[in-house]
């Protein structure tokens, strides 16, 4: 009868708060001072789950990769029967078994497919920064048209705080107001409505500058420029609603072949047959000897687009009808009087509207004395003939 002790089995736990240790001779658990016993083969804790990168690079479920392998092998095996069909069975299987592993092998080592993970995530990148941009262009249209808002609002203002003449026929006094009182309205429309580059936005500022110039100038109904104003004679043209009354001198006799010439004509033919505006024009001559086929032309073509057209000489007119204004004006509307200046050479030198009452209603007595007692076309005509005849002798010294 054997003496020795029976071995204790490993999960015999010692007293409560003790720590075991362990006996290499026996391979058992030894009570030690503190804490149960454990063996050092079998740690008692569940494995900690993947987190981070680690999680990130887990392989794909196994049941796909097994799938696409099966798959993979059924193609093999086919393509096998159909290409050595005297193999025999067990060498196309096998070569099916071999595609199948290595398609599993293959999905294992390149780990998951990443495409529509990419592909959601540069979406998401483009929606957002889509979304930034429309935010952003809506936001500067905001502000576009709240600049707009603000500065409509202040023309509106300048426009109501302009003095207006209640008495027309007392003559207005309003009082002038400078430009130097509204720089910031010219620049702040240059800021909003002018291009990127500078020097278009400096050509703006300057422009409204200019004209809101000529808006306080005409706050005492008269403004005036320097040099022949042609914009403001077509613009002129083309507001008239009642009549344009108006005087050629000499000096205008090389307009008529510029381009100018041409668009105001022009302008002056809509003004008749679309808005049914009479438009009168009165050639004042020098001399008799600009009587010629020259003239006659210019007086014809003018009449074709239904101006009415007449011709004075004025060393012919009577006494009282030389004294008063020679220089070249057109009165719009029995209202404006458009004038132009000329130096000692006959040359354009200012640019003028007068919209005073007195001043025009003159301008219009002027203009209809002359009118009575020029020639008509057909007079005209007559009165060229007789000069080519020489049998006119008026004005010949």
């Amino acid at each position: 009868m054997s003496t020795a002790q029976t071995p204790q089995p490993d999960d015999t736990a010692g007293p409560p708060g003790t720590v075991g240790t362990s006996d290499r001779a026996g391979d058992r658990t030894v009570p030690g001072p503190q804490g149960p016993p454990r063996t050092s083969s079998a740690p008692d804790r569940p494995p900690t789950p993947l987190t981070g990168p680690d999680r990130d690079a887990a392989p794909a479920p196994w049941p796909r990769r097994l799938q696409i392998g099966l798959v993979l092998g059924l193609l093999a095996w086919g393509l096998a029967v159909l290409l050595s069909p005297e193999a025999g069975l067990p060498r196309q299987l096998a070569a099916a078994g071999l595609c199948a592993a290595a398609a599993v092998a293959v999905q294992y080592l390149l780990g998951p497919d990443r495409t529509a993970e990419e592909r959601a995530r540069r979406a998401e990148n483009l929606l957002a920064e889509t979304a930034a941009t429309v935010r952003d262009g809506l936001r500067r249209h905001d502000d576009l048209r709240s600049d707009l808002v603000r500065y409509t609002e202040d023309v509106k203002q300048l426009a109501e705080n302009l003095p207006v003449a209640t008495d027309r026929s007392a003559g207005p006094q309003p009082a002038r107001i400078p430009i130097e009182a509204v720089p910031d309205l010219a620049t702040n429309f240059a800021d909003v409505l002018a291009p990127g580059p500078p020097i278009l936005s400096t050509f703006v500022r300057l422009e409204m500058q200019r004209v809101i110039g000529y808006m306080t100038d005409l706050t005492t109904l008269t403004v005036e420029c320097p040099g022949e104003n042609h914009d403001w004679m077509l613009a002129l043209t083309r507001a008239a609603e009642e009549s344009i009354c108006a005087t050629s001198t000499s000096v205008d006799r090389e307009f008529w072949n510029s381009e100018p010439a041409s668009r105001y004509l022009h302008a002056q033919q809509e003004a008749i047959d679309e808005h049914g505006v009479p438009v009168r024009r009165l050639f004042l001559l020098e001399s008799a000897r600009e009587l010629d086929d020259r003239l006659l032309r210019l007086c014809e073509e003018q009449e074709v687009l239904h101006i009415e057209v007449r011709v004075a000489v004025l060393p012919e007119l009577p006494p009282h009808l030389l004294r008063g204004t020679t220089n070249d004006f057109i009165v719009y509307d029995e209202a404006v009087s458009f004038e132009i200046d000329q130096d000692l050479r006959d040359v354009n030198i200012r640019t003028r509207l007068i919209a005073r009452p007195d001043h025009v209603q003159d301008r219009m007595k002027r203009f209809r004395d002359l009118w009575e007692a020029g020639m008509s076309l057909r007079e005209l005509e007559v009165r060229v003939d007789d000069e080519e005849d020489g049998t006119w002798m008026v004005d010949r010294g």
